[in-house]
């Protein structure tokens, strides 16, 4: 179940996630020496970025993996448009954080505190600037914390929407609470359990209706937000996430699944809300992963499949970025973390812009040549 970037005998090796097809290892590369820390690419938007972390918790129900405990805790990092470009930056994660990540991802090529030196483009509680701001909520890859998503958060930010992202708390190698506690992986001793996959979406769809009714009362920065204008993103089963979210909750208007293989079921009659598809090879027609294909046939309303060639499973995240901090050298053949990156936050921007400004995207309408990376499926891309 867990997506593990892994250093052996001096080779890297990227294991896929039972939450996903299994994507067929690259040729392994030679480790390299760590490059220092790594920065984020700027935001691409107009706008200053701002960030700031909110701490809930739903006494309505009990914390699905901890079974001692009655209530449901999440830590929620938001990313909106701000009035100043001047101040601290956010830290990306914490040293123990990172330390948790890297342990449990087997990444021993730099030191366990690696990646809270990476360095951001928001500025820590910075005062929100704008009105009447689409609502975006993003959710991780599985083991990942939210914050593996930073690069796509802030240039939505920078864009002119809030992000609201979701740390799922036990699915996640780390998640930091104030009071100083670290809530580890306990969804990882079940992840080869019968029904995981579903149960994990079900949870989260869960967590985001909940962090729905509570952002405007538990945010001071919640009146920018058009509670008219929601859409979900995520990543692998984040990815998986939204799809659950948008058939339990019709508050959430779009839905982006970015190489996630699917679990909810959407019903015969279908789904007419707008929804994207974009993921690695292994997501083409007939491909490894046959859940895009299923789902697809039941999407009745506006909807896009986009593969990028030259991709792995954790293209979509901001691994690729920090490779170079991790002494981690690019597989062969392999798009590269910056270039990765930008496809992402353009293609997923693109469909945002679509969906919740109604700015027609020329870019959604087929392949172009200042993109050939991405084919259009199932028109454009075969069977691996």
């Amino acid at each position: 179940m867990r997506q593990l970037l892994a250093v052996a005998a001096g080779l890297v090796v990227l294991a896929a996630s039972a939450c996903s097809a299994p994507t067929p290892p690259r040729a392994a590369a030679p480790s390299a020496t760590p490059t220092g820390p790594a920065t984020l690419p700027a935001p691409t938007g107009p706008r200053p970025v701002g960030t700031t972390t909110l701490y809930l918790t739903d006494t309505s129900r009990p914390d699905p993996w901890d079974l001692d405990v009655d209530t449901r805790e999440l830590k929620v990092t938001l990313w909106y448009p701000a009035k100043r470009r001047d101040g601290e930056r956010a830290p990306y994660m914490t040293p123990k954080e990172s330390e948790l990540l890297l342990k449990g991802s087997r990444v021993t090529g730099a030191p366990y505190d690696t990646l809270s030196k990476t360095r951001t483009n928001a500025v820590k509680d910075a005062d929100p600037a704008g009105r009447g701001l689409p609502l975006v909520v993003l959710s991780p890859g599985f083991t990942k914390p939210v914050s593996t998503l930073t690069s796509l958060a802030e240039d939505l930010a920078s864009r002119g929407y809030v992000v609201a992202g979701i740390d799922h708390t036990h699915e996640s190698y780390a998640t930091t609470f104030p009071d100083g506690r670290v809530a580890e992986c306990l969804a990882c001793d079940s992840d080869t359990d019968p029904g995981f996959g579903p149960r994990v979406v079900q949870g989260r769809a869960a967590d985001v209706s909940f962090v729905l009714d509570r952002l405007p009362s538990e945010w001071d920065g919640s009146g920018l937000i058009d509670r008219s204008r929601i859409a979900m993103a995520g990543q692998s089963i984040g990815g998986a996430a939204a799809m659950a979210a948008m058939l339990k909750d019709s508050r959430v208007r779009a839905g982006v699944d970015m190489d996630g293989t699917t679990y909810a079921r959407i019903p015969k009659s279908g789904f007419s809300r707008p929804f994207m598809f974009i993921g690695a090879p292994q997501h083409v027609p007939g491909g490894r992963d046959t859940s895009w294909d299923r789902d697809w046939k039941r999407l009745t309303g506006w909807k896009r499949w986009l593969v990028l060639s030259d991709t792995d499973h954790q293209s979509f995240t901001d691994l690729p970025l920090l490779a170079g901090a991790l002494g981690i050298r690019p597989a062969p053949g392999a798009l590269s973390g910056a270039r990765s990156a930008e496809l992402t936050r353009t293609y997923v921007a693109a469909f945002l812009d679509r969906h919740l400004k109604s700015r027609p995207q020329p870019l959604l309408e087929g392949p172009s040549s200042r993109s050939p990376e991405v084919k259009f499926c199932p028109a454009t891309c075969g069977t691996p």
